[in-house]
């Protein structure tokens, strides 16, 4: 089946009134979800899993899929409006938005970055028609040192790639791969780490770890913290970007749509990496670059076009090669995995239906938010109006019910409260979540492809090496972590010498 081809079967599936109900139901969520500041795609997905196991495999990851680029669309309102990102990657759309607003723009702010959402998001499912299926017929040649080396490289991106401090999100890596451990032995079938509990023969689940790790974990920061930011009374107008905007914006659309597209194929990459890096292209490509900051419309247009092309693009390596790219499509490979589909090479050609179906609900979905976002802007800001007291307890009250709902097992609801716990007390020491669930999720595929090459060379290290592909990858990866090292070795003598005097 070529690309024309599978994307008309893909329609054919994606418009069947359950699925395009499951779009639009993915498409509301996922930007009410980003309007809310601070539960985030990886919470909110990790909430919606145990909704999804009644439902059809396409119907789910269609409706999670939703969610996931709808929050990149939703996240933009709170930064614009209050200065309060409604998820990581709008954090750069405060600088810019929230100047416009102030300014009394924020009715083009508010347009701009849906327009440019959803450009730079249907270019990215273009890419992503065009890229998928090549690159699913060479990762047929992939054995299990290829594999490794990739996970690999991914472990090394989220790492090194990480805000904040890269050694605590290394360790926070690590404590994933060790969570990732509990269980039966992948090839011999021994306990480890299970402490002699029955419910652990199975490892830890996915869905309470994720949902204690962010959702819980973000209610119990909300209902600690002071609320922060008011919606704002004056009614929005005059959401249609001007001539002059336009002209400002459209190169910083198709350049943030480029990197974003580029970064959000590469492990560890996603749309918070994407929307800083295009900001900064910004800064360096601009004219005048002291106007960034201070309310600039293509200080909009950036970010939001690189994070809604890196959404789009992170599914590449999730549909072709089965390896999650990011924290937020490592839920969502659960949620494969949990339906009885295994993502990698094979799926276009064992499951068609579900491949192009996901594609093309991708389009529709980009349309329905671009027709929904705008006239929906009013309805956000009285959501914005709603209590914290309120909002956050029925969140946690509905973790603790999909939690349940799950294998109608206490113990996941105490998992999920414990992880929400140590969530919770690792972000304020500044541990980054991210890190943990994707090597959490990876770790199993990372143990398995590395003892099968280990099996197959009888324990010859060297055998990574004789692989074109993996030594390739390998370099890669061991030049990415060293960089940092070499910046640290560079300034340990300036600091000695600071010290010293």
């Amino acid at each position: 089946m070529d690309r024309f081809g599978g994307i008309l079967f893909g329609f054919s599936t994606a418009l069947q009134p359950d699925n395009l109900l499951f779009v639009l139901a993915g498409c509301l969520l996922g930007t009410l979800i980003g309007v809310l500041p601070g539960i985030g795609p990886v919470a909110a997905i990790s909430i919606l899993l145990p909704l999804t196991f009644p439902l059809e495999p396409a119907g789910a990851i269609i409706m999670l899929a939703g969610v996931y680029y709808g929050v990149m669309y939703g996240g933009s309102t709170t930064s614009i409006l209050v200065n309060v990102p409604g998820e990581t990657a709008a954090v750069v759309t405060c600088l810019d938005g929230y100047q416009l607003a102030r300014q009394g723009r924020a009715g083009p702010a508010l347009g701009i970055a849906a327009f440019s959402s959803f450009i730079a998001g249907t270019l990215g499912l273009i890419g992503l028609q065009l890229v998928a299926a090549p690159l699913a017929r060479v990762a047929l040649r992939f054995g299990p040192p290829e594999y490794f080396a990739v996970i690999t490289l991914g472990f090394v991106f989220v790492t090194c790639l990480s805000r904040g401090s890269r050694i605590k999100a290394a360790i926070m890596a690590f404590v994933g791969l060790l969570l990732s451990g509990v269980g039966l032995d992948p090839i011999t079938s021994e306990q480890r780490m299970t402490l002699g509990v029955q419910q652990l023969f199975e490892g830890i689940g996915v869905a309470p770890l994720a949902m204690g790790l962010f959702g819980v974990a973000e209610v119990f920061r909300k209902l600690a913290g002071p609320a922060s930011g008011d919606a704002p009374q004056a009614p929005i107008k005059n959401l249609l970007p001007t001539r002059d905007d336009w002209m400002r914006a459209k190169g910083a659309i198709l350049r943030g749509t480029g990197l974003g597209f580029f970064l959000g194929m590469l492990p560890g990459g996603g749309p918070v990496i994407a929307s800083f890096a295009a900001y900064g292209v910004e800064t360096w490509a601009a004219k005048d670059p002291e106007r960034l900051g201070s309310g600039a419309i293509e200080g909009v247009a950036a970010p939001e076009a690189a994070n809604n092309a890196a959404a789009a693009a992170s599914f590449i390596p999730l549909l072709t090669l089965g390896i999650p790219p990011n924290p937020v499509l490592a839920v969502l490979f659960g949620a494969f995995l949990i339906h009885g589909i295994v993502p990698g090479p094979l799926l276009i050609r064992d499951h068609p239906d579900l491949f192009w179906g996901i594609v093309a609900s991708m389009y529709l979905g980009n349309v329905l938010l671009l027709i929904l976002n705008l006239p929906l802007i009013p309805l956000w800001v009285r959501v914005l109006r709603i209590p914290g007291d309120l909002l956050y307890p029925l969140v946690l009250l509905f973790c603790v019910v999909g939690a349940y709902g799950i294998n109608n097992s206490v113990f996941d609801v105490g998992v999920m409260l414990l992880f929400g716990g140590a969530g919770y007390l690792l972000n304020r020491k500044g541990y980054p979540g991210p890190p943990l669930i994707l090597a959490f999720v990876l770790g199993p595929l990372w143990e398995v492809n590395l003892r099968r090459s280990l099996l197959v060379s009888q324990g010859d290290v060297s055998f990574f090496f004789t692989r074109p592909i993996a030594l390739g990858i390998i370099a890669c990866a061991a030049l990415i972590a060293t960089v940092p090292l070499y910046r640290a070795y560079r300034r340990w003598p300036r600091l000695l010498r600071k010290n010293s005097r």
